[in-house]
């Protein structure tokens, strides 16, 4: 009995030690990505960023009170997309989308939805180009990958509705001539996460495929 208490109590006090590493760790990741936002902050804006804002600024374009000049938006925007894995595989990939209402927060919810969709068929084709590639690199038969690639062009909608959270790297809005309010979101989705979204999305699809269709997929998505 003795025994078993002292291994329960040690369980314990690991537990806890894990759980106060973790939350240690994560406290330190925060502040360090508060201070590199800082920095960001106070850094000018790429040559690009400032010159595609004074585009939109031109043509009514602006941001909500708080919000990162639009110059910023941008800059993250295209930092963001211009980062790669391991693999040449994308780390971020982007949906956008513009929608017009009456009222500012509706235009917005239906423009984040617009821009979900957009996301979803940049999912599609960031996969269908991995099948592709998996052929010519001759680690998938033509047959397999017609299969996945029909698989994955028909589950554009189911996609959209396995993307989590998304990052809103950009918003901004303009003023109609009615006074209605137009406003254009660009949203971020982890590459990886994406991957999982296909996969989820096209496995139903797959089941009465066979096992070993599914473990090629696993292979192409890099599970």
């Amino acid at each position: 009995m003795r025994k078993m208490f002292v291994c329960t109590f040690a369980i314990l006090c690991l537990s806890a030690n894990m759980t106060a590493q973790t939350t240690k760790d994560v406290r330190k990741e925060r502040q360090e990505m508060r201070k590199a936002s800082k920095s960001e902050l106070n850094e000018k804006a790429s040559k690009a960023a400032r010159r595609d804002a004074k585009k939109l600024t031109k043509e009514g374009w602006i941001t909500a009170p708080g919000a990162l000049p639009l110059e910023k938006q941008l800059d993250k925007s295209y930092m963001m997309q211009m980062e790669y894995d391991d693999d040449m595989y994308p780390k971020y990939l982007m949906g956008e989308a513009m929608s017009i209402g009456e009222n500012y927060d509706a235009a917005k919810m239906q423009a984040l939805e617009l821009a979900k969709q957009n996301l979803a068929g940049q999912i599609q084709t960031e996969v269908t180009a991995l099948i592709k590639n998996s052929v010519a690199n001759q680690q998938l038969a033509n047959e397999d990958a017609s299969s996945l690639t029909q698989s994955i062009m028909g589950a554009k909608n189911l996609i959209s509705q396995n993307i989590g959270r998304t990052i809103t790297v950009m918003e901004c809005y303009r003023i109609k001539t009615n006074k209605n309010k137009e406003v254009l979101v660009r949203i971020a989705y982890n590459g990886a996460m994406a991957k999982a979204a296909a996969k989820r999305a096209i496995q139903e699809e797959l089941n009465e495929k066979g096992e070993e269709i599914h473990k090629k997929l696993d292979e192409i998505l890099g599970w």
